[in-house]
């Protein structure tokens, strides 16, 4: 990619549905309601031949720099300074507010070039707004539509000085056609499923790891912590983030896509309208992770919420870890270690020996702990094992305590076993009579695995089916 473009305005301007258009599909969240997007979300923008970074920002607005609103402004700010290029857009079925302004007084006066956009320009409506525009002293003003794709062909002409030179200006009428309807792409995190035709792990592919819990627990704290920078926005309110971030990082040479994600509450207490499209894409990075951190508070150990969403990545197949933050400031930490120990006992009943760290976001205490757990739990949740040694036990844990008999008073015979995939260790078991066979067996067989070969603290998956017959006709 060859430049990075950030996309800059006050509130409710439009300036995610133009991300949304640029990077071919609705990473960011959209909503009528004016300052939904808080972080910076990036992504791989395309325009005809053009190949760039884009940046979606939060809504510029005049506040202290103590509030909210003041540390949204510095994220955006941040961005616009390192941004090859940014693009300001207003609103034309409004016109020209102070608020547009102000700010285009304050981008003038930076040294990042600046290019105007008055979106919203699909109708009659739009026609005054746009020739107020001009006011702003940022050049003409680019008519676009973000939601219906128009101006975007204005909008390559004005972002090409800034990419290499290029022959191919005539496809971008191809190109407009083409993105007119932006797919919902579920790619937040990437897929899950790294692994090649003959199910070896593709080296070169980044970890996917998705920082999840409760509100105000410490998860953009954490995310900052471990990139090093203010790359995300924190503060003492509750539910300061609402989408799932996903940046890509590297950890002592290794590849690393960090997602951060919004706090989720209890359903019943979910009633606002953006709060739902924010646990929807939390979920789905959960969905789409291969290890998933939970961060929990060290005063308020594992509560319901808790325990519901590390069951959501236990039947995801994702591997678990449990982040205990703020335990420089743990009011009785014995008593808190305990408590999550009887928990998980007793609530994670299908995973055993989950992966336990406590840390400290806010002093970096044990972070690196915390990661180097995280890529031994991968690999945990990424190991084939050979069908020898699968059969060999097996046969040892047959012979150590067979199955029971069937109703019809018949032995269950245990066959064969392979494993038929990793990520999660997925196990196919051939038996005779697999409708018969005990879910207490089927448990016991479960745990020996775990225990055998060392799967603590992933998922596993046991299938038992019955082997198909040689002599029965084909078709």
């Amino acid at each position: 990619m060859s430049f990075t473009l950030a996309i800059v305005g006050r509130p409710n301007v439009g300036k995610s549905t133009l991300f949304n258009r640029l990077v071919g599909r609705r990473l960011a969240l959209v909503h009528d309601r004016p300052g939904v997007t808080r972080d910076r979300r990036q992504g791989e923008g395309h325009l005809a031949d053009l190949t760039f970074q884009v940046i979606d920002t939060a809504g510029l607005e005049d506040s202290d720099t103590g509030t909210l609103e003041g540390r949204m402004r510095e994220q955006t700010e941040r961005a616009v300074t390192e941004a090859d290029v940014a693009l300001m857009v207003i609103d034309a079925r409004a016109g020209v507010t102070p608020i547009d302004e102000h700010f285009a007084d304050v981008l003038r006066r930076g040294s990042t070039p600046i290019i105007l956009a008055a979106n919203k320009c699909e109708g009659q409506a739009a026609q005054a707004g746009l020739y107020e525009a001009f006011s702003l002293g940022l050049g003409e003003p680019i008519a676009l539509s973000a939601e219906h794709g128009q101006g975007l062909s204005e909008l390559y002409d004005a972002l090409l000085p800034f990419d290499q030179p290029t022959d191919s200006v005539d496809e971008v009428i191809d190109h407009v056609d083409e993105t007119d309807s932006p797919r919902f792409d579920d790619e937040v995190v990437g897929e899950c499923d790294g692994e090649d035709e003959e199910g070896h792990e593709d080296p070169e592919r980044p970890l996917q790891l998705a920082i999840v819990g409760r509100p105000n627990t410490g998860k953009s704290t954490l995310v900052n912590r471990l990139l090093g920078e203010d790359r995300v926005l924190t503060g003492p309110e509750p539910g300061v983030t609402r989408d799932a971030v996903p940046i890509d990082w590297e950890y002592e040479g290794r590849r690393v896509r960090l997602v951060d994600t919004a706090g989720l509450r209890k359903k019943a207490k979910v009633n606002d309208a953006v709060e739902k499209l924010s646990a929807l894409d939390t979920l789905r990075a959960v969905d789409l992770a291969e290890v998933v951190v939970l961060v929990l508070d060290a005063d308020a150990i594992l509560d319901k919420q808790d325990l519901t969403i590390a069951a959501r990545v236990i039947e995801e197949g994702r591997a678990l870890v449990i982040a205990v933050n703020k335990w420089d400031v743990a009011t009785d930490r014995k008593e808190s270690l305990f408590q999550l120990q009887e928990k998980l006992e007793k609530s994670l009943t299908q995973v055993r020996g989950v992966p336990t760290i406590t840390i400290s976001a806010k002093t970096g205490s044990r972070v690196s702990e915390l990661m180097k757990t995280v890529f031994k739990t991968r690999e945990i949740w990424n190991t084939r094992l050979p069908t020898a040694a699968l059969n060999q036990w097996l046969e040892d844990v047959t012979q150590k305590h067979p199955p029971p008999l069937s109703k019809q008073r018949r032995r269950i015979k245990l066959r064969y076993i392979t494993q038929a995939k990793a990520r999660p260790p997925t196990f196919i078991m051939f038996t005779s009579r697999p409708v018969d066979l005990p879910t207490s067996y089927h448990r016991y067989l479960m745990n020996d695995l775990r225990d055998t070969f060392g799967f603590d603290g992933v998922p596993l998956r046991l299938h038992v089916r019955k082997p198909d017959n040689p002599y029965a006709p084909k078709g």
